[in-house]
């Protein structure tokens, strides 16, 4: 069976995954709480591998690596660090050649064919990271699930989930679970992936 992507994602109740330009998943408008990092920590550590953006691993990037050592953070922000660090990572970038963290670059123009041909010979879920990634994943009928993080506020304008879909994409739910601070999680299968 070949490995399944999953886009995973803090979202609003309206879809947008931030709200000021560049915010990169750092939005006051979250309510991540100790339990639901430690979720967050357990899924990541499940994953065989992540794809990121350039803009979601630069983010990551300069954060998570100095938090794994950081003892003013809690331990589940340190615990993170050490898995987001370790785990295979895949960069797609066109401006990047190299990446630090056991991290491998797919550049130019093959780079969704090339993560095709990844996840028929991987096994497992791989994370997926970032809109434009995830968008280009899903045109090609390549993203298997979606791992939705919803936040109870309704922002109203931002980046939104997905860039320009054409056609209607059909999901399955196929997990839910609800966290402190209001927050709940939704796991769909796309039908047709």
């Amino acid at each position: 069976m070949p490995a399944r992507f999953v886009y995973w994602m803090n979202v609003s109740l309206d879809l947008f995954i931030e709200h000021a330009h560049d915010e990169q998943g750092g939005g006051d408008w979250m309510s991540i709480s100790d339990e639901l990092h430690e979720e967050f920590n357990a899924r990541a550590e499940a994953l065989t591998m992540m794809v990121q953006g350039r803009k979601v691993f630069e983010t990551m990037e300069n954060f998570w690596p100095a938090a794994r050592e950081n003892t003013d953070f809690p331990q589940v922000y340190r615990e993170y660090g050490h898995i987001w660090t370790d785990k295979p990572k895949i960069l797609v970038s066109r401006t990047r050649k190299e990446a630090p963290y056991n991290t491998t670059v797919f550049g130019g123009d093959d780079a969704i064919e090339r993560l095709g041909e990844l996840r028929a010979s991987s096994s497992g879920d791989i994370g997926v990271g970032g809109a434009d990634v995830a968008t280009q994943l899903l045109a090609a009928g390549l993203l298997d699930e979606v791992l939705l993080f919803t936040h109870p506020v309704i922002l109203g304008s931002g980046r939104p989930l997905f860039d320009e879909v054409t056609t209607p994409v059909s999901l399955r739910l196929i997990e839910q679970a609800a966290y402190a601070g209001d927050v709940t999680m939704h796991r769909y299968a796309i039908q047709d992936a």
